[in-house]
């Protein structure tokens, strides 16, 4: 009695799955898409983050790029290790530091983004990254982006690099230190 129930069993949890797997394989091709969009990561928060500043090198190269979950913006710090710091958080209004200058962002929600890395080589007595206070990052182009609608170069001051990026609303994040780079990840969405 117990064989035919355990055979039962099995028989009903196939089924289950084959049914699930066949409702999704013949969903159509919107259903399909939340379906995968279901394996986006969740619970990065929008809260403030940060990673001790343990001095790194100089900020060689910004550039973003577009996932299936999230818009990315990356941070290059040729030589800087995975010791590179950084202070990523929402505000209200966008100011270059030490200044206090008011820096208009586009976007329904700002990030400031702080990475401790100069962007001028004091020494060489040139700029490492091309920035200009208040002007769009050199090179990023963040039209057509999901989450991404504007960058702009706040300052370099005491071995901290800031940019402020103008994101639709105020979406979960996440912050990766790794070898020769910062890396910040802006959600499509709270729920994929």
């Amino acid at each position: 009695m117990r064989r035919i129930g355990a055979a039962v069993a099995v028989l009903v949890l196939a089924g289950g799955t084959l049914g699930t797997a066949a409702g999704t394989a013949g969903a159509a091709p919107a259903e399909r898409s939340r379906a995968a969009a279901a394996v986006c990561p969740t619970g990065w928060g929008s809260g403030a983050k940060g990673g001790a500043p343990l001095g790194a090198d100089h900020l060689e190269d910004v550039r973003t790029g577009r996932h299936a979950c999230f818009d990315r913006i990356v941070f290059d710090v040729p030589g800087g290790g995975d010791r590179i710091g950084y202070h990523v958080q929402y505000v209200d209004r966008f100011h270059a530091s030490p200044s206090g200058e008011y820096i208009p962002v586009a976007g329904g929600a700002i990030l400031d983004i702080r990475v401790g890395a100069w962007s001028y080589d004091l020494e060489a007595g040139a700029p490492t990254y091309p920035g200009e206070a208040g002007e769009p990052l050199p090179g990023v182009n963040v039209g057509g982006y999901t989450t991404f609608r504007d960058t702009r170069f706040g300052s370099t001051f005491e071995g901290e690099t800031q940019v402020g990026l103008g994101v639709r609303a105020r979406l979960p994040f996440r912050v990766l230190q790794l070898d020769d780079r910062v890396v910040v990840d802006v959600a499509h969405s709270w729920t994929s």
